[in-house]
C-alpha cells in the first residue's frame, strides 16, 4: 500500500473557487503555494529563538503532570466533543460498524450498527493520553461489539478522575488509569503482545522529543503481532505553531503554551523514522491540510495535521 495515498476526508469539501471561501466552515485538502509556505517558515524562524533558562525548562519538565492537572481542573469536561471524524479516518476503531445490518436504538435515537460477535475473541484498544474521554467515549458509543474492551491512560490524574465520573464510563467495557507513558517500565493491567490497536491522538506532541523513541518502543512491545497504531497530531506550520510569540520556544518546533503545557509540531519524515526505526510497517503517512473559516469574523485559519497508521509485523 502506498503510504502517501489520499483517503476519503471527513466532509469531502474542496475549495475550487477562492471567491467561495466563506461559503462553508471548513475545506479539505487545501494546497499551499510557495508564497504561503515561505511566509509560514519566516514566522517559525522568528518565534524559534529559545529564551527559557535551564531552571525554567527543568520546571516545565519536572512539573508537567501538575501543569496538565491544572489544565483539566480549569476546563473539566467542557471541551468534550463527539469525534465523528474518528471513524472516517480510522474505521478500524469500530469495524463492526462496517459490515453488519443497521439497528436503531430508541434510547438515544442514534443509528448504530451491531454485529453478532459472541463467538469471537476479545478485542483490545488502548489509548495513550486519553484525557477526559474525547476518543474513548465515541468508540464505546458507536461500537456495540460485546467483545470490545478499551483501556486508556493519561499523565494527568485530574483527567482520569473527571473521566471516571462521567456517566458514560462503564467499567465493564473500559478501564482508564494514570500512567506516565514516557517511563521505561510500564505498570499496566494487560500483558505484552496483547493489544489490537493503540491510539495516539494529539498526545505525542505533548512529550519531549528525546522521550518519544522510548514510548514508541513500549507501544511496539504491547501490541499484538499484526496490531495497529493509529496516529494523528500537529504538523509543522500548523496555525497553532504560527501563532506562538517569541519567548515560548523550547527547541526546534517544540513550544510551551501560556498554561505551561507543551506541544511539538511534526514533519512526515519524523513520524516515519520514529515508527519504522523500531520495526513498524508504515501503512499510512499523510498531511491533512485543512482550511477552517470563521464566517462571522471573516477569518481563514490553516490547519496542518499529520496522520499515520503503523502495523506491527506478524
Amino acid at each position: 500500500m502506498d503510504s502517501t495515498d489520499t483517503r476519503p476526508q471527513f466532509g469531502n469539501r474542496f475549495l475550487e473557487n477562492v471567491d467561495e471561501v466563506f461559503k462553508h466552515n471548513a475545506w479539505d485538502n487545501v494546497q499551499w503555494d510557495e508564497e504561503q509556505e515561505k511566509a509560514a517558515q519566516e514566522k517559525v524562524e522568528k518565534n524559534s529563538i529559545v529564551t527559557f533558562t535551564e531552571d525554567r525548562l527543568r520546571d516545565l519538565e519536572e512539573n508537567a503532570d501538575k501543569h496538565w492537572d491544572a489544565f483539566y481542573d480549569i476546563h473539566q469536561n467542557r471541551f468534550f466533543k463527539d469525534r465523528h471524524w474518528l471513524f472516517t479516518e480510522f474505521p478500524e476503531l469500530a469495524p463492526d460498524n462496517q459490515s453488519a445490518p443497521e439497528r436503531v436504538y430508541p434510547d438515544n435515537n442514534m443509528s448504530i450498527v451491531k454485529s453478532d460477535m459472541s463467538n469471537e475473541s476479545k478485542r483490545y484498544i488502548f489509548e495513550i493520553g486519553c484525557g477526559v474521554g474525547n476518543t474513548i467515549f465515541p468508540i464505546l458509543q458507536y461500537s456495540q461489539d460485546p467483545n470490545l474492551f478499551v483501556y486508556g491512560c493519561d499523565f494527568s490524574s485530574k483527567a482520569i478522575e473527571i473521566m471516571q465520573q462521567n456517566e458514560l464510563y462503564d467499567t465493564k467495557r473500559c478501564n482508564v488509569f494514570v500512567l506516565d507513558a514516557t517511563i521505561v517500565d510500564w505498570e499496566v493491567p494487560f500483558e505484552e503482545n496483547s493489544i489490537d490497536i493503540i491510539v495516539l491522538i494529539f498526545v505525542l506532541s505533548a512529550i519531549d522529543p528525546a522521550k518519544m523513541p522510548g514510548l514508541i518502543t513500549n507501544i511496539y512491545k504491547y501490541l499484538k503481532p499484526g496490531g495497529l497504531v493509529v496516529f494523528r497530531d500537529y504538523g509543522k506550520y500548523d496555525l497553532a505553531q504560527l501563532r506562538f510569540k517569541k519567548g515560548r520556544c523550547i527547541s526546534d518546533n517544540f513550544y510551551a503554551r501560556g498554561d505551561n503545557t507543551k506541544v511539538y509540531f511534526f514533519t512526515q519524515e519524523e513520524i516515519r523514522k520514529l515508527f519504522t526505526s523500531v520495526g513498524f510497517i508504515e501503512e499510512q503517512n499523510l498531511i491533512d491540510r485543512r482550511l477552517q473559516v470563521n464566517r462571522g469574523k471573516m477569518l481563514t485559519m490553516y490547519r496542518v495535521w499529520i496522520q499515520g497508521k503503523y502495523r506491527k509485523p506478524l
